[in-house]
């Protein structure tokens, strides 16, 4: 189908270029043949010239030359309007306009390039907000962490302030500086997978006992909010990228004990599904909004505005980009007040027997 499509457009298009020059030299003979009757009706044309071939010839030739350019320089007009539109289209994109669409009709293909030129107008669009929203968002989260260790640092220079007082500030300013060095962190993870289109380090793992062990690492966070965990999890070999994945565990249970509240739950689970592994994190936090929850793999976007929960929104970005490229899905589902879960698929490699 699609070959017939392209050999219908170079078609149409021979055929319109074709139909044009025959046109126009169609014209051009008429007019020459009118002209050169016209010469004999009113004698300028007598009887000897006629019958002189050369001279006839040439005095043809000098017509259809004459009447020829200007009829072609006529008609290019019309058919180059079309060019210059487009020529004017791209000037206006290539200035910062991304509004520009074009509206070609005649021939096909110029059709063809109009619907072409407006989807590369829509991406480019798309591109320069997601740029824009970068740039501002990364500014707020680096810059706020800067200004409190500064506003902070100046006020420790105070020699008057108590003991109590000056630990206070001290470990907000340590607290803003783990913040800062944890953006820097996240930025350059998302920018080395954000790089990847072939993922590399690929080998097979068991990707339960991988999950197990991230469980235990973040279990001090989960004991100082008082949260219980159920993990049902069983041993399944995945072919993977070994670090890129428990990255992914880390930050979707780091995520979870951050919005579960003291005494939460946290449920992990994992299951076949066909030829895939299906592994949930569920908690029973606040929840997301309904007009939140498409945002949550953007860039540094956060539901709470006031940026009052530790994080920078990166890291929901990155599990996402992590996913994708292992050729898996993750996605997100969430009830105000009642909880979020968040559902990854992974293709299967096979079930490992127990080592229980």
């Amino acid at each position: 189908m699609n070959m017939i499509k392209r050999l219908t457009g170079k078609i149409g298009l021979s055929l319109y270029f074709s139909l044009a020059v025959f046109i126009i030299f169609l014209i051009t003979v008429l007019i020459t043949g009118i002209l050169v009757y016209l010469l004999m009706v009113f004698g300028v044309l007598n009887e000897r010239i006629i019958q002189d071939f050369k001279v006839l010839t040439f005095i043809t030739l000098i017509a259809c030359i004459m009447i020829g350019t200007v009829t072609s320089g006529l008609a290019s007009r019309r058919m180059l309007k079309s060019i210059r539109t487009f020529i004017d289209a791209t000037n206006q994109l290539a200035g910062g306009d991304f509004t520009t669409r074009l509206r070609l009709n005649n021939p096909p293909e110029f059709k063809i390039l109009s619907a072409n030129f407006n989807r590369m107008a829509d991406e480019l669009g798309g591109i320069e907000i997601l740029r824009t929203d970068f740039i501002n968002n990364f500014s707020h989260e680096f810059r706020t962490p800067i200004v409190s260790i500064k506003g902070f640092a100046e006020i420790l220079k105070d020699d008057e302030l108590s003991k109590e007082e000056r630990n206070e500030y001290l470990d907000i300013v340590i607290e803003e500086s783990t913040r800062l060095a944890a953006l820097a962190s996240n930025v350059l993870s998302l920018s080395k997978v954000e790089a990847q289109t072939i993922l590399t380090g690929r080998e097979p793992f068991n990707v339960g006992e991988q999950i197990r062990q991230c469980v235990l690492l973040l279990h001090p966070k989960m004991e100082k909010k008082h949260i219980s965990i159920t993990a049902n999890v069983q041993d399944y070999e995945v072919p993977g990228n070994k670090e890129m994945l428990n990255q992914v565990w880390l930050n979707l249970l780091d995520n979870a004990i951050k919005f579960t509240p003291e005494h939460g739950e946290i449920e992990v689970s994992m299951r076949q599904a066909e030829d895939k592994i299906e592994i949930t994190f569920r908690d029973n936090g606040a929840g997301i909004s309904a007009a939140a929850l498409p945002r949550v793999f953007d860039k540094f976007y956060q539901q709470d505005t006031s940026h009052s929960p530790a994080g920078n929104g990166l890291g929901l970005t990155i599990v996402r980009k992590i996913t994708e490229l292992h050729g898996g899905t993750v996605t997100c589902d969430s009830v105000p007040l009642q909880g979020t879960t968040f559902t990854l698929l992974l293709p299967a490699s096979k079930k490992l027997p127990s080592t229980k």
